[in-house]
């Protein structure tokens, strides 16, 4: 033993004999390996704020509902991959959700991630996030659930990152105030939507009843729309958003009508009932088709009759698109404006 050993343990004895007590020992997070086989539930529940739970390659099949703040819920890329248990145990696979991160409405659930991993054949949505607070979603590949690849209500200052989201039922990536309710749209506090790429779903993304959301570097292909901004005639609005650099290309699958909307095909950005909206930098082309909502980027009123207004579509690139590359539908009235957009045709003539 060195004499430097013996002053630090003749140090600690003084400080003992003195009375004064020892720091409390500092809480270091813990990884927490789940292999195929076992439950990543049952290392959920283990979990503490702060802890990684990753999950390695292979298929796993069971919902997973996450309630404890500060956790990472990772897999090893898209190796690792959630499918419906044969029997569905507890709330979030009993609704048909993959992962379910859930918080409530007097406390919303803090810093909570979610990566690297595949969720499929959900009934209702692969990623369910409920009362969020900085939820982060990353690398996630959400495919052939029934309803949405990944949704959010009663959530703020959300990150949805590089996820891809394909053939889902309704919206690759829907985000709402409320899904069940009609009120008035709420402050995200700046919610992004970045760099995911949503292709062959309804819709690659909507967001309805919201403000303060950006969305942007997005690659949206094959879906019947590209990017629906809904609001209604509740208050405060939605709007105050900005939809920009996304590339929205050959959005043409064909949806039936629903109780909500006409069938959809060929709608590139869609922008109905929504106020002080941005949408700027944008490449959209080759979205083309009949429906009412069918175009470019398209100003709709809404389906309860609320007009879009104040919003300004600028600097965007578009071509190929049908009927018209630009298509306001509402009233010169309501102040939307058209600037340096690179266009050819437009409905009515005169915006390009």
């Amino acid at each position: 033993m060195t004499k430097r050993h013996i002053a630090l343990l003749l140090s600690a004895a003084a400080l003992a004999a003195s009375g004064v007590a020892a720091a409390p020992p500092i809480s270091v997070p813990r990884i927490h390996l789940v292999f195929p086989g076992e439950s990543i539930q049952k290392a959920v529940d283990s979990a503490k704020t702060g802890d990684t739970v990753l999950v390695t390659p292979g298929v796993y099949h069971e919902s997973v509902k996450v309630t404890t703040p500060g956790l990472t819920l990772r897999g090893m890329g898209r190796g690792t991959v959630l499918e419906p248990a044969a029997k569905a145990a507890g709330d979030c696979g009993e609704h048909g959700n993959g992962i379910c991160v859930a918080g409530a409405r007097d406390k919303r659930l803090e810093g909570v991630t979610v990566s690297d991993l595949t969720v499929t054949g959900f009934s209702r949505a692969g990623v369910m996030a409920v009362d969020t607070d900085r939820l982060t979603v990353r690398n996630v590949t959400a495919e052939k659930n029934g309803v949405w690849g990944i949704a959010e209500e009663h959530s703020v200052s959300s990150e949805y990152r590089q996820n891809t989201a394909r053939n889902n039922g309704d919206a690759g990536l829907f985000l709402a105030n409320t899904i069940t309710a009609e009120q008035g749209a709420t402050d995200t506090g700046g919610t992004r939507i970045a760099h995911n790429r949503l292709e062959n779903n309804r819709i690659g993304v909507t967001v309805r009843r919201l403000r303060n959301l950006t969305a942007h570097g997005n690659e949206i292909t094959g879906n019947c729309a590209g990017v629906f901004v809904v609001g209604d005639e509740n208050k405060p609005r939605a709007g105050a958003l900005t939809v920009r650099d996304n590339r929205v290309v050959e959005n043409n699958k064909y949806c039936p009508a629903t109780a909500r909307l006409p069938y959809l095909q060929g709608s590139g950005i869609v922008l109905t009932g929504a106020e002080e909206t941005t949408v700027t930098g944008n490449t959209v082309t080759g979205n083309s088709g009949k429906s009412p909502l069918s175009g470019g980027i398209v100003l709709f009123k809404s389906m309860v009759g609320a007009s879009s207004e104040n919003n300004r579509i600028v600097d965007n690139a578009l071509h190929g698109n049908s009927p018209a590359d630009l298509v306001n539908q509402e009233s010169a009235t309501h102040n939307n404006a058209f600037r340096n957009n690179s266009c050819r045709a437009s409905k009515p003539a005169g915006m390009c």
